[in-house]
């Protein structure tokens, strides 16, 4: 059906889990004791739901095959001019409402079942009675279960009605490849398939040298008084360029999402740059593909914790285009304690801060909100997945803006700030949901999102934040060994 030409009153829109409660589901599996992770997907899912109105179509005679002419006998029903009519009564592929009737149609089914989804936390599957968990999207469940029997009743229940694929593994869920460690309480997180088909679809030609920093940074002139911004005076592109960066930014947008944290900032500053490509943005998205191709497949590693947010907030001043500053963060689960200890990132902050910032502390206490608004969709999430949470500790290497979110500096002429901070304030001293602290910037791992950085520090960082590939392909030869043993 030509979906472009259906006018449809209602809405169409179905409720889906995000890649930010993914990740967290999946920290929530591995850091639960017991639990394992499997995924389900549904055939045929927009197929056949009862329409709520009837939908009208017509059919060229002549762009029918004969045999299906013969069969149904349409010379009869055609009409003169040679057109079939056709009423559709039930959703099929085209129609604007077809994913939304499937997925009340999936509800109405589970809900007589027992289950229910959440009214906080879209996309995110409970039981009334069962222990059992799953994220939905779309047609396909990532589940959590404890017991064996809680999951042959959800499966049970869907293939009364849908012809079911089960993986008990869960090597994937929305093109991410995961690896379980069970035994080390670790999952591994890759996209080396994705990467490989997003390079080749750019058909990049993969440079000899590595390439270890994904986008031009401005060199530090060392005792310079005065350090000048960089403007891009190079000329306009055209049409076609500007798809391609489009393009490009779109692809690997969801690959650096997924895995990738390195790509996050190099990406932003494109994506701001793709309205107005110049012949400096080609160059620079050139450089973009020529480290996703010279660099091995990333991995994000999540080690079992407590389930506790920890934040690190930064910020970088004055160091884009028109005079913006950048906002960094860095959003993991571990314990509740005075220094939480590192994990892999559920979410990293990399994002130009639309308001010219007037001081670079008033780019820290912008970051801190952003970061900070961040952190309250992810304690509603965890909270409704059944972890509790104390006030989320937020880490800021600048002394002032920790000074002023605490109460201890009173600062004057700030009304440009005046909502940023007084947000953080009650949201820390009122609702007890942040605390705000100070540690040194040499332990800031937001800082890495807040710039551009040199080669060197890429090389350096890369393993602070990822996980060697080698890690992913021995733990798969280890399982693949011990399933050979047990065949024979």
């Amino acid at each position: 059906m030509g979906g472009n030409l259906i006018n449809y009153p209602d809405d169409v829109g179905v409720p889906t889990a995000n890649l930010l409660l993914i990740k967290i589901f999946l920290n929530s599996v591995i850091s639960t004791k017991g639990a394992k992770f499997a995924n389900a997907d549904l055939a045929n899912f927009y197929l056949m739901s009862p329409l709520k109105r009837p939908e009208y179509a017509r059919i060229k005679l002549s762009d029918i095959p004969d045999e299906v002419i013969k069969e149904y006998n349409l010379h009869q029903l055609a009409t003169p001019d040679g057109w079939v009519y056709v009423k559709v009564t039930r959703a099929m592929y085209g129609l604007p409402q077809a994913g939304s009737l499937g997925q009340d149609q999936l509800e109405k089914r589970l809900n007589q079942e027992g289950y229910y989804q959440s009214q906080t936390v879209p996309g995110l599957w409970k039981h009334k009675t069962k222990t059992i968990q799953f994220v939905l999207v779309v047609d396909d469940f990532g589940i959590k279960y404890i017991s064996k029997d809680d999951l042959d009743h959800l499966i049970s229940t869907l293939e009364k009605h849908y012809e079911v694929s089960v993986d008990l593994d869960g090597k994937e869920f929305v093109k991410i490849e995961l690896d379980w460690d069970y035994e080390n309480k670790r999952v591994h997180l890759s996209m080396a398939p994705y990467l490989q088909k997003a390079l080749r679809q750019f058909d990049n030609i993969v440079p000899t040298k590595r390439h270890d920093s994904p986008y031009p940074h401005i060199e530090t002139k060392y005792g310079a008084k005065q350090q000048y911004a960089e403007y891009d005076t190079s000329a306009p592109v055209g049409k076609d360029e500007q798809k391609h960066v489009q393009q490009v930014t779109g692809k690997f947008n969801w690959y650096a999402r997924g895995v990738d944290g390195t790509l996050l900032t190099p990406i932003s500053a494109l994506s701001a740059q793709q309205a107005k490509p110049t012949q400096s943005t080609m160059k620079r998205v050139k450089q973009f593909l020529d480290y996703a191709a010279t660099q091995e497949p990333a991995v994000t590693t999540y080690r079992a914790s407590d389930m506790v947010l920890a934040i690190h907030s930064d910020a970088g001043y004055l160091n884009e285009e028109g005079a913006r500053s950048r906002a960094g963060g860095h959003h993991f689960l571990s314990e509740n304690v005075d220094n939480p200890s590192n994990n892999g990132a559920i979410y990293n902050e990399a994002s130009i801060i639309k308001s010219v910032m007037s001081s670079a502390a008033e780019a820290e206490i912008g970051a801190l909100y952003i970061n900070a608004r961040k952190g309250v969709e992810i304690r509603n999430i965890l909270k409704e997945m059944g972890h509790m949470q104390p006030p989320t500790p937020v880490q800021t290497d600048n002394s002032t803006a920790d000074g002023i979110v605490n109460l201890r500096v009173q600062p004057k002429r700030t009304k440009a700030m005046d909502m940023r901070f007084h947000w953080l304030r009650d949201r820390e001293v009122n609702q007890k949901q942040f605390r705000f602290y100070w540690r040194p910037g040499t332990l800031m791992r937001a800082d890495y999102w807040t710039k551009h950085h040199s080669p060197a520090h890429h090389r350096h960082m890369r393993n602070e934040i990822l996980t060697p590939y080698d890690v992913v392909l021995n733990l798969r030869k280890k399982i693949a060994k011990s399933s050979t043993a047990r065949v024979c």
